[in-house]
């Protein structure tokens, strides 16, 4: 028991400087975005001026119109893209796991665009998407459908951007749920099937209840990585036409990068970071819940 004891001891003084150092790089940078939130920052002759605001930059946030339709964008685009995602995701999670393959190689084949980045996925798309020369519109060419200019329509550009996400990230969701019905223990749906239960049954009062901590877990990285969508919109349709496709990560681009408003892309940087931490939390309360009532 001493031993046990000792021993826990010197590995938490092992980790401790790792932990130390882990949470210098994470975060000062984030003190340092906060920091910056409160300042007017230009840069005159290549030396940075700064003038304390405040609140001000926050004060600013209602009334940006191009952050409002970025917001309501990136809720829309991410609602859409996570709820199909994860029935997609967890339909094929359960289609596999029943299968009667188990070859590595066919399982493979579903988490291929995962492994893609996401510079090459809007590049592989871009040409996807071309009006003259895209297989897309070749492809409905054959039943006599004009060529559409999907980036370049405000009724289309958010479209096609969901479906390039949903190519992209299902594999993703695939791949933590599968992960996650291959742990569950299998002598419950046995005494299920001997008893008769009904599949949907089954899926209802079992599977879902069993897989509810992973499904959460799950969401929680889905959500965060719709909210930090930028790659694909970025090359496909740089925000347009218009703000059709402005989400907050391009907000945040165009106010850093382009209008180079330091101060208050760090505000929107922040409000934006904190919203996703509170998503986190509840995220993480639903999920200590679920665990707790199994």
């Amino acid at each position: 028991m001493i031993e046990n004891l000792s021993d826990r001891r010197w590995r938490r003084l092992g980790i401790t400087p790792l932990l130390l150092l882990y949470g210098l790089i994470a975060i000062l940078p984030v003190l340092n975005l906060f920091w910056s939130s409160f300042f007017s920052i230009d840069w005159v002759a290549g030396a940075e001026q700064r003038e304390f605001v405040g609140l001000g930059n926050y004060a600013r946030i209602p009334s940006d119109s191009f952050y409002g339709v970025g917001a309501a964008n990136t809720v829309f685009f991410a609602v859409t893209t996570v709820v199909i995602q994860m029935v997609l995701g967890f339909a094929l999670a359960l289609v596999v796991s029943r299968s009667k393959i188990r070859s590595n190689a066919y399982r493979t084949i579903f988490i291929l665009p995962i492994l893609i980045p996401g510079i090459v996925v809007g590049a592989i798309w871009r040409l996807m998407f071309d009006v003259d020369f895209g297989v897309i519109n070749q492809v409905i060419g054959l039943v006599g459908i004009e060529p559409l200019a999907w980036t370049a329509r405000a009724g289309l550009a958010m479209l096609s951007i969901i479906v390039v996400d949903i190519w992209h990230w299902t594999p993703f969701v695939f791949l933590l749920l599968f992960a996650g019905l291959q742990g569950l223990p299998e002598d419950v749906f046995e005494a299920a099937r001997v008893d008769g239960t009904p599949f949907w049954r089954e899926l209802w009062c079992i599977t879902l209840p069993l897989m509810l901590p992973t499904l959460v877990v799950t969401l929680l990285f889905r959500i965060i990585l719709a909210f930090k969508v930028f790659d694909e919109i970025y090359l496909l349709t740089s925000g347009g036409p218009g703000t059709a496709t402005e989400v907050i990560s391009f907000s945040i681009f165009r106010t850093f990068f382009i209008a180079d408003d330091v101060g208050y892309g760090s505000a929107i940087s922040f409000t934006t970071m904190f919203v996703i931490a509170l998503l986190i939390v509840i995220a993480l309360g639903v999920q200590a819940r679920a665990r707790a009532s199994q």
